[in-house]
Formats: C-alpha cells, sequence, structure tokens
C-alpha cells in the first residue's frame, strides 16, 4: 500500500506523492500558487497557535499592516530593493474596463504599488510614526499575512508565489537590545522546530554573501532533510539603524539628543510544513508530530453489519469522551471519529496517508469484549503497530502514548543529524568529490548519504563563485566555534571559523 515513488527511488516525486496523497494541498489555477487543503491548513494552524502563544509570552503584539507598499519606501533602502527586486509583484492600475469585448487595464497609479514581499519598509514607516522619545521603545509587534514572491520554480509549500508567514518587527533604544532580540528570537524558532516540529536544527548566523538584504547580520536556524539536504527552517535580522534612517524613525534619548532606532525582523513560513514532510513522512505516506496533528487520535468504525452501527458508535463515542479528559502536553486532545460512508480499509489508508498519529479501529467484536484496537502511524508494518487493548488501558495510557510518538519522531530526526555531519573533510579537493558524489538513501539512515559537512571557511571574497560553482551554499557559521585552526574548504587558506557547508532548497 505504499506510495508510487518513493525516497529512494525518485526524492522529489516523492514528496510530491506525499503532499497529493495526504491531500494536504494543491496547485492553483492561479499560476505559481497553492491551495492549502484542510490537512494541510489545519497542521498550519497548529504551528501557528503554538508559535502565537510563544510571541505574546514575550511581549510581543499582533498587529497587521497593508498588504501594497508605495513603491518609493523600496527606494529608500536600495540594498533592501536590489535583494528583492526580481521578485516583486507591482500593481500599476487601479481598475478594469471593458473595451471591444476585453477587460483592460485603466487609471493607471501615480506611484506603483509593491504587493509586499516582506514589510520591512511599511512597518518603518509606521514605526516613524509612533516613536517619539526613548519613553516608546522597545516596540514590539507581529503580524500573521500572506506575502508575494514571483517565484518562477514553484514548489507545494517550499516555493510558491503566495505563501503564509507571520513577521516580527522592533523598534529598540540601543544595538545590545536589537541584538538580544535578535537571538532571543532565533532561540524561540529553534524551540518551535525541535520541541513543536520535532525537526532538530542547527543554528548559526548567515555569511556576508547570505544575508537578509538590507541586515547588519542575519541569523538561521537549519534543518537536514532525509535526502541529506538543508531546509532554512527560520530567519532573524539584526537590521541596526538601516532601516531607521531611511524612514526616519528617530527618537529624543535620555540626553535630550535625537537619534536613530534600532530595528530587528525575523519570520517564519509555510515552508516549515515542506519541512515537517520531509523531515518524518516516509514511503507510505505523511508523518504528524503529535504537537501539530489536526487530530491526535482517529477513530474508524468497523461496521460490518447495519444492525451493530448503534452500538459500535455509541462505544466509540464513549471512549472519545473519555479521551478528551486526557491532556497531552497540557493542552485539550484532538480527536476525530470518521463517520463517512466509506469502507473501514479505506479510511484507515487515507489516515495513514495523512499521518494521523494514533488510529483506532473498532468493531462489534472490540465492544463485545470492552477492548480498542490501537494502531501508531510510526509503527506502521511492525508487530508493535497493532495493539488491542482494554478501553481502560487505551483511556490511561493515552497521553504516555502520544508523548512517546512526539519523542520518538524528535529522536529518530535527530540521529538523522547527527550521523550525517562530515567532520572529516579537511581539504578543498575532499569536498570538491564528496559532493560530487550522488545522494543515495540508505535505509539504515545511518551512513552513505551527501549531507552536511562541518568545516573551516576562511570567509575569503571569492567564496560565493566558488559555491556556485560546487551547487552547494554555507548554510551557516556555527554558534557553536570549536576555536581550532585549519584549512579552508573552499581556498585552502589558513581558517579557523566553522562553518556548514551543504546543498539546500
Amino acid at each position: 500500500m505504499g506510495l508510487k515513488n518513493t525516497r529512494a527511488g525518485n526524492y522529489p516525486e516523492w514528496y510530491q506523492n506525499v503532499v497529493n496523497e495526504a491531500d494536504m494541498a494543491e496547485n492553483s489555477s492561479s499560476p505559481g500558487c497553492m491551495v492549502i487543503k484542510h490537512w494541510g491548513y489545519g497542521i498550519w494552524e497548529r504551528i501557528r497557535d503554538v508559535f502565537d502563544e510563544k510571541i505574546k509570552e514575550t511581549d510581543h503584539e499582533n498587529c497587521y499592516f497593508p498588504l501594497f507598499i508605495p513603491l518609493s519606501f523600496f527606494q529608500k533602502e536600495a540594498e533592501h530593493v536590489d535583494g528583492f527586486a526580481k521578485e516583486m509583484a507591482v500593481v500599476t492600475h487601479s481598475r478594469l474596463a471593458m473595451k471591444d469585448g476585453k477587460l483592460v487595464p485603466e487609471g493607471k497609479l501615480e506611484e506603483p504599488l509593491i504587493v509586499r514581499p516582506t514589510s520591512e519598509a511599511i512597518i518603518a514607516d509606521s514605526f516613524s510614526k509612533w516613536v517619539k522619545s526613548y519613553r516608546d521603545l522597545p516596540v514590539l509587534v507581529n503580524q500573521w499575512a500572506n506575502v508575494v514572491r514571483w517565484e518562477m520554480r514553484p514548489r507545494l509549500f517550499l516555493r510558491t508565489r503566495e505563501f503564509l508567514w507571520q513577521e516580527g518587527h522592533t523598534a529598540h533604544a540601543s544595538a545590545a537590545e536589537a541584538e538580544e532580540e535578535t537571538k532571543r528570537m532565533l532561540e524561540a524558532y529553534r524551540d518551535l522546530c525541535e520541541n513543536t516540529l520535532a525537526m532538530p536544527v542547527l543554528v548559526g548566523r548567515k555569511p556576508e554573501h547570505e544575508k537578509f538584504p538590507g541586515a547588519v547580520d542575519t541569523y538561521c536556524v537549519e534543518a537536514m532533510m532525509q535526502d541529506g539536504k538543508a531546509l532554512q527552517a527560520g530567519t532573524s535580522h539584526f537590521l541596526g539603524q538601516n532601516f531607521a534612517k531611511s524612514a526616519n524613525i528617530t527618537f529624543v534619548n535620555k540626553n535630550n539628543e535625537s537619534e536613530y532606532a534600532y530595528t530587528t525582523s525575523w519570520g517564519v513560513s509555510t515552508r516549515l510544513i515542506g519541512g515537517v514532510i520531509m523531515t518524518h513522512a516516509d514511503d507510505e505516506g505523511m508523518v504528524v508530530p503529535p504537537k501539530i496533528a489536526p487530530y491526535q487520535v482517529v477513530f474508524v468504525p468497523v461496521i460490518k453489519k447495519p444492525e451493530d452501527a448503534d452500538a459500535i458508535m455509541a462505544y466509540i463515542s464513549n471512549i472519545a469522551n473519555e479521551a478528551k479528559k486526557v491532556m497531552p502536553f497540557g493542552e485539550k486532545i484532538r480527536i476525530k471519529i470518521d463517520k463517512r460512508d466509506k469502507s473501514s480499509v479505506d479510511k484507515f489508508w487515507e489516515w495513514t496517508r495523512k499521518g494521523a498519529p494514533i488510529i483506532c479501529e473498532i468493531g462489534m467484536r472490540d465492544v463485545e469484549s470492552q477492548n480498542v484496537m490501537v494502531k501508531e502511524r510510526i509503527k506502521l508494518g511492525t508487530p508493535e503497530g497493532k495493539q488491542i487493548v482494554s478501553a481502560k488501558e487505551f483511556i490511561d495510557t493515552l497521553a504516555t502514548r502520544i508523548d512517546s510518538i512526539q519523542k520518538h519522531l524528535f529522536t529518530k530526526a535527530k540521529e538523522r543529524l547527527e550521523q550525517n555531519i562530515r567532520t572529516d573533510i579537511k581539504t578543498p579537493e575532499e569536498l570538491k568529490k564528496y559532493f560530487e558524489s550522488s545522494n543515495v538513501w540508505i535505509e539504515d539512515e545511518k551512513q552513505g548519504k551527501v549531507a552536511f559537512v562541518r568545516g573551516k571557511w576562511s570567509g575569503d571574497a571569492n567564496s560565493e563563485e566558488l559555491l556556485k560553482a560546487m551547487k552547494i551554499t554555507i548554510r551557516c557559521i556555527l554558534f557553536d566555534q570549536s576555536g581550532t585552526e585549519g584549512v579552508c574548504l573552499l581556498t585552502g587558506k589558513p581558517a579557523t571559523m566553522d562553518v556548514i557547508y551543504a546543498r539546500s532548497y
């Protein structure tokens, strides 16, 4: 009952199969865009709800800013606009008119409007109105919004022309305070990835050529996918005074002097769902960590005789009502009773493809014996994958069972990450040879996959061209530095900086 494409056979097609078979999203008739369907959007809602709570716990407040941004706002910050220029969608007319049976643009705008690719420019304009004194600082805001970037090679969840995200923006009285905020939110992303998505990450700073346009420093969390490629899971930017100067965000300090504020921005998007897929899904379909599963337990009635239906449904309802009192992770459990008029086999495999953590099949035999047939998604195909337990035992152990699934997914992904970071590559020749190797899936996940290399980098200005030639990137300059000397894996020059080299999405 596996997918038609496997990870080993065709990884890109396998990814698309997972999305399709889990019914998470589909390509829209609007080119380059996606329709996020119920299950996929339910996962995003869970990510959003968990992180929104964390945002508010750190004293940020949600706002909403315009989708349309005057072109002149971007022109104030040359480096920023240059970084996004090729991806910007532009509105030049205000309406349509019918001429000769065709709709044509009319009402040319005096100034073109950019459809939001990111909001630093428009939010900085608001900050310039809100901030007058040091007493107005810090300003800590976030917005949940959609963004438009004109991707030429769209891929569901990973790269689409419109996507959903959160973007935090803050203004501070000092550089030290703004840098502290930047790193605090980076740590919030690490926590979200590891403790909610069960997706281990490496933490560090982007090299100069990979920084967010207009930023002084960009910090990131980087995850390893099952094919060994890196996925940038979140970024946090220290913007210094660059945007404050372009938007005139000034304040009178405690010495009664006027100075520019220091700003930050940070964001994650629906790309995280792509990361969850490529971290946890298998050749049977999606696997969803319980903390972000729209439903953590799905009950599938097995009704072979119409006259048994009422008894089976009543039994399931009683168990579900008791299960609703269980509080895994300190929150109300999410349960679905699948009452659709379809065969129980079809429903079981649908929920398997969707990656529901626990699927319970209950028929008349279970009613009579007061049992529950429990199937855990992560144990599919193993002797432990199907268990018959009493209804009481099911309820008593449910929270522990769900917690164990979450921990298992993180542990498995963490082991994969740690086992596939090469540290024995010491020369440019060895690095080149390594990344020229084929990227083959190894079933035990312990060796053989072209993945990450931890090695030295000199910071040479010619690095970007050398990386492009090898079709790899420096994912981050690790916070966890060894302090040792070695040889730069790009130039052969002496180097002390530890970085991660990898292919990436």
